[in-house]
């Protein structure tokens, strides 16, 4: 049992997929405060969306990618750059979700639920695969 835990501890998608609930706590948070205060879903779902960016850009490149973390310096300003365009693609499927599932009755709860489910597997393609590939290593 301890050996899958630890396993599953080394596993680069289950630090992500925990970082990502942790950055959502953040997001969820500012969404539901600013539906209390009567924000439209939509621009609550965006705005909670981007306080959850940073958060989630200080524990990725810290806690899932530091090895694939570039130098600092043009590399790393081309993964933050990467990052915040991953983020404002996520971003974008977010607030379309959340509007589209609003003109369709959804109840704005519900809504940001598929958004979440959307843009989290947008993000980590796009992430893993793109932003933070493996750096080449000098021979």
């Amino acid at each position: 049992m301890r050996t899958q835990v630890r396993r599953l501890g080394r596993s680069r998608f289950v630090r992500y997929a925990l970082v990502s609930l942790a950055a959502l706590a953040v997001d969820m948070g500012v969404f539901l405060v600013l539906l209390k205060l009567a924000v439209s879903a939509t621009l609550a779902a965006v705005l909670g969306y981007a306080a959850g960016i940073l958060a989630h850009w200080l524990a990725s490149s810290r806690m899932i990618f530091a090895d694939r973390l570039a130098a600092k310096g043009a590399g790393r300003l081309r993964q933050q750059s990467g990052f915040l365009v991953s983020a404002l693609v996520g971003l974008g499927v977010t607030g379309a979700t959340v509007w589209l599932c609003g003109l369709a009755g959804w109840d704005a709860r519900l809504s940001k639920l598929a958004a979440i489910v959307l843009s989290f597997q947008l993000t980590w393609l796009l992430r893993k695969h793109v932003v933070f590939r493996p750096i080449p290593r000098a021979i």
